[in-house]
């Protein structure tokens, strides 16, 4: 009962186990999800616009703001940032065909990892009948970036002719030393 007899001693050891929890509230604690990967889930470089792909897909039906923040609708997907960054448009292959479209990828999620897209719907019931399906999926531009796009036709059929049209070329001519030019 020392410490009840001085107004002191009672400030001190409160401002002692005040400074205690303010440490300890502070302490970086471990987290699982920043623990090194285990080697089958070695980083993968993000696919080239114009990649065919074999994905898993699931479907979601909550939310009303998506990660890039727009609202939830048709034609949004949510997907790996790591693989396919938001702002990426993908086609979509499913063997359902009611599924098959292009989608833009504007979500994210937590269990959304590696080679899966996850489809907004908006019947919950209908993204439980979906489960989880293999699909094809087609990447048609990378992120945000406009040039990470695929090559359509018609640029891979004018490059291709632009790259044959080659002009044979000129031949020098060649300039006598009284004819040039003095410094």
């Amino acid at each position: 009962m020392i410490i009840a007899d001085s107004l002191w001693r009672k400030a001190a050891v409160t401002a002692i186990a005040a400074v205690g929890f303010v440490s300890l509230y502070e302490t970086t604690m471990l987290d699982s999800k920043d623990t090194a990967l285990p080697a089958a889930a070695a980083w993968v470089p993000p696919p080239e616009p114009g990649a065919r792909l074999a994905f898993s897909a699931t479907a979601y039906c909550k939310g009303m703001v998506t990660a890039a923040g727009v609202a939830v609708q048709a034609g949004i997907a949510a997907a790996d940032p790591a693989l396919l960054p938001l702002g990426s448009i993908v086609e979509v292959d499913s063997p359902d065909s009611r599924y098959d479209g292009i989608y833009t990828v504007l979500d994210t999620g937590p269990a959304v990892k590696g080679a899966l897209i996850d489809i907004y719907m908006w019947s919950c019931h209908e993204a439980l009948r979906f489960g989880r399906i293999p699909v094809r999926l087609t990447v048609l531009r990378l992120g945000w970036n406009p040039r990470a796009t695929a090559p359509g036709f018609m640029d891979r059929l004018f490059k291709r002719a632009a790259a044959t049209e080659t002009l044979p070329p000129r031949p020098l001519r060649v300039v006598p030393a009284s004819e040039a030019p003095s410094p």
